[in-house]
């Protein structure tokens, strides 16, 4: 697969500017491509899309299909006559233009959604049928499990009453048929996420702007995904998980990190000759044009923790469904455009998987510059198939490592990559990526921006403040804008 010298900027929808609490498909997302198109960028990485759950993130989803209904721009609907300026001021979105509040959104967008939906329905109702037949596959059962869940008052699917946790039973059957409209609400979410997603995608698209998505190597356990698909996943005969992921003890973290994602079943998957993920990846590969997948090291090896654990200290490593897994996926939907994060420890058997795949890994510039030894994220060591970044969403930021970081790392930093006063440090970070061999270079819109910590968008193992940062209106100034065209037109990307 050709893959031609470029580069990208990384910032999540929810990020974007805009007048109604979180970054959404409006106005600002086609400003943001256009921004990209003047400094000569290619692409545009988000995160993944799914309706969040537990924590906000972007990585613990209802659903491995639906998008969150957060994106979805309100203007359309002032401008179809569905809603009003003054109906949306009665509802509080959140009023810091730089931090999404996630509590309001959760309680006054879905509110704003519903008085849509009942002045549109009837208007709507052919639509949605046919959106409805057309992504039924999925549709269906997301539709379902999110009006079943709040029958239940919101509550995890494994606390819900007895025959509600089993999709096929007549309770659920009986639910189903009783309400209609409750589940139709959830199909108006989708029909106008997907809708105003694709009309997005098609105008960078058109624009010469690729989308980087990011797929979630796991699910999050209070989803669709398992309620539906429950023999898929290491359940017990009571339907609770038997052991979840997580990794092991590391220099980052002394008890390991405890994701708590319920662990694939992947001998059943294997039987059904990977059906679930073939789907899924298809539907990904829609939505966006190249594909982040994340955790690749756990299609190799998984660190997996008996359920309920404290911590992911007391794991053990079990083997992925390596090679064969991404050969019967090639076989169907033939040579795919992915990006395998292959962050942290490597082992031979990951690198050889890696390799054989051909999927590009990646490189971080932030875990280079450790002054005591060599280091695979040096420029130096990049063959030409992997993407470098100047950091990832679950990193400082450039300026954030710098103050953080030992006094010694920064020295060999700041002499690798000749970084001067007149420069600055970010830009310095910035050309260090942009100059390497790797084919792709992204860096956040944080970095451009020369933000500090404050706009860090997560740090893992925690809960409670990540995801919220925002991108005021006036950051994307034409100096900006130039000085990024400019060092990218420098290195030929």
């Amino acid at each position: 697969m050709e893959r031609k010298r470029s580069s990208g900027i990384l910032m999540h929808i929810s990020s974007l500017p805009g007048d109604y609490g979180i970054g959404d498909f409006g106005k600002e997302a086609y400003s943001f491509v256009d921004f990209l198109v003047n400094a000569k960028q290619k692409y545009w990485q988000v995160l993944p899309l799914g309706i969040t759950g537990y924590g906000d993130s972007p990585y613990q989803s209802f659903s491995s299909y639906a998008g969150n209904p957060y994106f979805i721009d309100l203007d359309e609907f002032i401008e179809i006559g569905y809603l009003t300026k003054d109906e949306i001021k009665n509802f509080d979105l959140g009023c810091d233009s730089s931090k999404v509040d996630y509590g309001l959104l959760y309680k006054n967008k879905f509110n704003l959604l519903e008085r849509v939906y009942e002045k549109a329905k009837g208007n709507l109702r052919a639509n949605l049928n046919n959106f409805y037949i057309d992504n039924k596959e999925w549709l269906r059962e997301f539709a379902l499990f999110m009006s079943i869940k709040e029958h239940h008052g919101n509550g995890s699917w494994l606390r819900w009453q007895g025959e509600y946790r089993k999709k096929d039973s007549e309770t659920v059957k009986k639910f189903e048929e009783d309400n209609k409209d409750k589940i139709y609400f959830w199909i108006f979410t989708q029909y106008f996420f997907y809708k105003q997603w694709y009309r997005l995608k098609g105008y960078a698209n058109k624009n010469g702007i690729k989308i980087i998505g990011d797929l979630p190597i796991y699910v999050a356990e209070d989803s669709q995904d398992i309620w539906s698909n429950p023999q898929l996943f290491n359940l017990d005969e009571n339907l609770l998980p038997i052991t979840v992921s997580g990794c092991p003890p590391d220099a980052f973290s002394e008890k390991g990190q405890l994701w708590g994602n319920p662990i694939y079943n992947w001998s059943a998957m294997e039987k059904e000759d990977y059906r679930w993920w073939k789907n899924r990846i298809k539907h990904s590969f829609k939505m966006f044009d190249v594909l982040r997948i994340d955790h690749f090291r756990g299609f190799e090896s998984y660190w997996e923790v008996k359920y309920g654990s404290e911590d992911a200290k007391l794991g053990q490593w079990v083997k992925g469904p390596g090679i064969n897994f991404f050969n019967s996926i090639k076989a169907e939907l033939g040579e795919l455009n992915i990006i395998a994060e292959d962050l942290g420890f490597l082992t031979e058997d990951v690198k050889k998987l890696l390799k054989c795949t051909g999927f590009s890994g990646m490189k971080v510039l932030q875990f280079a510059f450790d002054s005591r030894e060599e280091s695979d994220y040096l420029p130096h060591n990049y063959d030409k198939n992997c993407v470098v970044y100047t950091g990832t969403h679950d990193n400082s930021t450039i300026v954030g490592w710098f103050s953080n970081a030992k006094v010694e790392d920064v020295d060999y930093a700041k002499k690798y990559l000749k970084i001067d006063s007149k420069e600055g440090l970010t830009w310095g970070f910035i050309r260090g990526a942009w100059s390497s061999t790797a084919y792709l270079a992204i860096t956040s819109m944080q970095d451009v921006l020369g933000l500090g910590d404050e706009a860090r968008m997560n740090i893992p193992s925690t809960v409670g403040g990540n995801w919220t940062w925002r991108m005021e209106k006036m950051d994307l100034t034409v100096e900006i804008r130039e000085r990024l065209a400019d060092i990218t037109t420098i290195y030929r990307r």
